[in-house]
């Protein structure tokens, strides 16, 4: 069939966006919008009250930037969250046939919806990218050290069921107790003499594989002086639960002086391989 073009026929106008809410369909859109703006507020709120309660205490700027990046990503991912458990509620709640009943006709389908479409093909870029980028920045900060950094080196060794630390540059001291001065880089060598044990410093946000034979590498600066935990966070026998022990950050000549109180000197370098370690009893 053609028609002139006087002759075509006018395409409906669309209501005004009032007139469209009052509709059944728009009365739905906004019940889903209530409670999902209700559960996004929930969940902001429950993202900056958690880590506060279940987190340990930042003594290290590894643990402030794990901090931050988990508040970050838990923000921006509560909407999404809210959006996808806001609708599962009302589906659940309000658009389910009851016992005995005919089950609704399907609405209409939204894929050729070209704004929805485009808003959340945009949406989820931005998302993406903005964690991203995010997330590349902060393992940028924890992995790079400034350029007038001297840092201290630490070889860790873990064996069943105990950690060992080797101080190479101050005389080639062992300890089976970590002791770091503040507000100095530390690189620490992980490595073991028997199974693969996990490396973790909760309070420094430090968490690394000791593996046998093999040397792997993580850095840290610790900010504040006080007492942290060193476990093993991988499960390696019997007795994982008991590996375990106590560290703490001290200021600089107190640390020059526990180096000078283990028999070391500070400053001295003794190099140590890391592989060739003997298990100590």
């Amino acid at each position: 069939m053609s028609y002139d073009i006087d002759e075509l026929p006018e395409s409906p106008s669309r209501p005004p966006l009032s007139e469209r809410l009052k509709t059944p369909e728009g009365q739905r859109i906004v019940k889903v919008a209530t409670v999902v703006s209700v559960l996004t507020v929930l969940l902001l709120i429950f993202c900056v009250w958690w880590p506060l309660i279940s987190l340990p205490p930042t003594m290290s700027d590894t643990q402030a930037e794990v901090k931050s990046t988990l508040l970050i990503f838990s923000i921006a991912s509560a909407p999404v969250m809210a959006l996808v458990w806001g609708i599962a509620y009302y589906s659940l709640r309000h658009w389910n046939a009851g016992s005995g009943d005919t089950p609704p006709e399907d609405g209409p389908p939204i894929r050729d919806n070209n704004r929805l479409s485009l808003a959340w093909v945009v949406g989820s870029a931005l998302l993406t990218a903005f964690l991203l980028v995010w997330g590349l920045a902060a393992l940028t900060s924890t992995t790079t050290l400034p350029t007038d950094a001297k840092p201290l080196t630490i070889n860790v060794i873990g064996q069943q069921w105990l950690w060992n630390f080797q101080y190479p540059e101050d005389g080639g001291i062992t300890s089976n107790d970590l002791v770091l001065p503040k507000d100095r880089p530390v690189i620490f060598n992980v490595t073991s003499t028997d199974v693969i044990h996990s490396f973790w410093i909760p309070e420094m946000g430090i968490k690394i594989d000791a593996n046998p034979r093999v040397t792997t590498t993580t850095l840290t600066t610790p900010d504040t002086l006080g007492v942290f935990n060193v476990r093993c966070a991988e499960l390696c026998g019997l007795n994982h639960s008991y590996m375990e022990t106590s560290g703490r950050v001290v200021a600089p000549t107190d640390f020059d002086q526990w180096v000078k109180d283990q028999g070391g000197s500070p400053g001295m370098l003794v190099p140590l391989d890391v592989n060739k370690i003997e298990p100590k009893e």
